[in-house]
């Protein structure tokens, strides 16, 4: 993929991302590769929980650890899975992302063959709600 945005090296990057998930009970590894406006890089993982309400999804992961370090502004997300098709964020994560990332921002969905869809946050939430409404 050539978008003037994307970077190949983004795809190893996630994928080491993805090597850190902690997944006793699904065995789906999902990794998550936040890139920073300044080009660096926040990893995130799938981390399970026995009490499945506590599990946190990679893209969440990512997205907490930036902002816990006072990291606000990105370029955009890669998200890896397994699967045979690259798979879209679950409903939370969408959330999330329209509430802590700028609406046009690319979101990109990959898996270990290399495929890769490009989204925007509002492409996955489209009308979505957030506090940039409540301004």
């Amino acid at each position: 993929m050539n978008d003037g945005i994307f970077q190949q090296e983004w795809l190893k990057e996630v994928q080491t991302a993805q090597a850190s998930a902690y997944t006793p009970y699904s065995k789906f590894n999902v990794g998550a590769l936040l890139v920073t406006k300044d080009d660096k890089y926040i990893y995130g993982a799938n981390i399970e929980n026995a009490a499945y309400s506590a599990t946190i999804c990679a893209e969440r992961s990512a997205l907490v650890s930036a902002y816990s370090n006072n990291i606000t502004q990105f370029k955009a997300i890669v998200i890896v899975t397994d699967a045979e098709k690259p798979a879209s964020p679950c409903g939370v994560c969408r959330q999330v992302m329209k509430e802590l990332c700028e609406d046009n921002m690319p979101v990109y969905l990959t898996n270990r063959s290399g495929d890769v869809i490009k989204r925007t946050v509002d492409d996955l939430l489209p009308l979505g709600f957030s506090g940039k409404d409540m301004d």
